[in-house]
């Protein structure tokens, strides 16, 4: 029988495939929630609401069929700095607010202005938060848990400790038995990665299998290596005692602070980077759907909104569509948001019913998950294969990298952006038109040039233009050929215009075909 389709069917007709998947993505979520929320330095709980809200509202209000939402690797930079900045109290307002301006965004249709930001600067800011997210995970790998243990995030710092220097307190600092915990979960990660076998085993995935030797490596400790045994702070530490446990431990967001122009600031950072990867992510998702179905960008914004105002109104980081998860959904037969929405309520039963499980997980067990998230963010692959191409490419991405590491990540992506827009508006100076040049006039002698413009001529175009124009020689007889032309900017048209009025001082003899009139103006041909 043909299948028509998850389209054409019913939520219940699709459960025989929705909820093995939702079991699948559970398992791939947990250790990543718990994680992230570790490497943003959030309480282990808030990851953990941001992927049950992900699930169990977000995927009802979006209008993918297959995207997984929750706490993602590319925000631990801007929530470590924004929670450092304000507060915890402070961010999760910040949240809040991201989530409304998010909300805002969908309902003004902004979605396709991040189509507008080069994919350069897009691989230079993942790229940088990969290496920052290495340099901040490596002190967890060898055992340096403790709280009241921050280094600075960037190279440029004011009095803080710094990357390096963190580093090589951590290593003269190592905790044995943790180093082996991360140690044997990496490779076990890379081995999960690289081996086909291995790789086929969807309903396992590597994150858990690291997660669940780290919990039985750690068990071995106590039972026959004791002084390798990690405790306490080494630790996950989620609430214990059910529902009334879980709401005891909860933040709230501090809206006395709504004023606050600090909190703006992260709020406008997390919004504008969220709404960025979560576009990219339902870009892909959409790819990999074989029934290739297309996600409403503006509704994916404004679900997005909504998932972060009220993950952060209960204590919660922010969300957005998440790769890793949505893939994870696909490839194991998901066909509709129902997997999604199981997977969080997956969450929720583990968050209340296996705390006590949860909290045998060593740091330095998700260290090693997250380092390698960190390694596929930063991957040399990709740094080699950016500057194999042209600087236009590699100017952009080296530029964001190294300004990310040296400031923040906001001012590092505005710095990217200008040197990428800078390498645009030079590229539009070659594309806007196409010169000919003729034998002379067999009655004047004078050189015959045409130029024929481009389909579409905008106001980027302008500059290269007025440059053309300018440099024509003197004692020539030049045609403007406008018939390809679907578009002229109108200050292109005033420009040519003007060259017409004024040409006759240089002895040039200009006709314009097709060239529509200069707004205000009426102009015979």
């Amino acid at each position: 029988m043909r299948d028509l389709g998850p389209q054409n069917a019913g939520y219940l007709a699709n459960l025989k495939h929705d909820l093995p998947a939702s079991v699948v993505v559970f398992l791939v979520a947990l250790p990543l929630c718990l994680g992230i929320a570790v490497a943003s330095g959030a309480p282990p709980l808030a990851g953990l609401i941001t992927g049950i809200v992900g699930g169990v509202v977000v995927a009802w209000a979006s209008g993918s069929h297959l995207a997984v939402s929750g706490p993602a690797a590319g925000l631990t930079t801007i929530v470590l700095v924004a929670i450092d900045t304000l507060g915890y109290q402070g961010f999760l307002l910040a949240v809040v607010l991201a989530g409304a301006l998010q909300f805002g965004f969908g309902i003004l249709r902004a979605g396709i202005f991040a189509y507008y930001f080069p994919s350069s600067v897009i691989k230079g800011m993942l790229a940088a938060i990969g290496i920052i997210l290495i340099m901040k995970q490596l002190p967890h790998a060898v055992g340096l848990d403790s709280a009241s243990f921050e280094g600075d995030l960037t190279l440029l710092r004011d009095g803080q400790m710094g990357p390096l220097e963190a580093l090589t307190f951590s290593f003269t600092h190592m905790h044995v038995g943790a180093t082996i915990i991360a140690g044997i979960g990496l490779v076990m990660l890379i081995a999960w990665a690289q081996i086909p076998a291995l790789k086929k085993l969807k309903w396992l995935p590597g994150p858990l299998v690291a997660v669940g030797l780290g919990i039985g490596i750690n068990v071995a400790y106590q039972a026959f290596a004791g002084d390798l045994f990690l405790s306490g702070e080494h630790l996950v530490s989620l609430p214990t005692g059910g529902l009334s446990g879980l709401f005891a431990e909860m933040s709230f967001p501090d809206f006395g602070r709504i004023g606050d122009v600090d909190v703006w600031s992260s709020a406008f950072t997390i919004a504008a980077v969220a709404s960025i990867e979560t576009l990219l992510c339902i870009e892909a998702i959409d790819k990999l759907d074989p029934y290739k179905r297309n996600t409403p960008t503006n509704r994916e914004l404004a679900a997005q909104g909504i998932g972060n105002m009220i993950a952060g109104s209960i204590g919660g980081l922010p969300m957005t569509a998440v790769i890793v998860r949505g893939s994870a959904n696909i490839h194991s037969g998901a066909r509709s948001r129902v997997s999604a929405f199981a997977h969080g309520l997956l969450l929720l039963i583990g968050l209340v019913l296996l705390p006590m499980v949860l909290n045998m997980i060593p740091l330095a067990a998700l260290a090693a998950v997250l380092l390698h998230v960190g390694y596929k963010l930063a991957n040399p692959t990709l740094v080699i294969g950016m500057f194999r191409q042209s600087m236009e490419q590699w100017a952009p991405f080296a530029i964001t990298v190294a300004a990310i590491l040296a400031t923040d990540l906001l001012k590092g992506v505005g710095i990217g952006m200008a040197v990428a827009v800078f390498f645009i508006l030079r590229a539009n100076l070659k594309t806007p038109y196409f010169i000919h040049h003729r034998e002379s006039h067999e009655e004047t002698g004078k050189n015959c040039i045409r130029i024929e413009l481009s389909e579409n001529v905008s106001f980027l175009n302008k500059a290269s233009v007025n440059k053309v124009l300018h440099e024509l020689p003197g004692h020539s007889m030049v045609e403007i050929d406008a018939r390809p032309s679907m578009y002229i900017h109108p200050d292109v048209l005033e420009l040519i215009h003007e060259f017409e009025e004024t040409a006759h001082t240089r002895d040039i003899a200009v006709t314009l075909v097709d060239v529509p009139a200069a707004p205000g103006k009426i102009v015979g041909h």
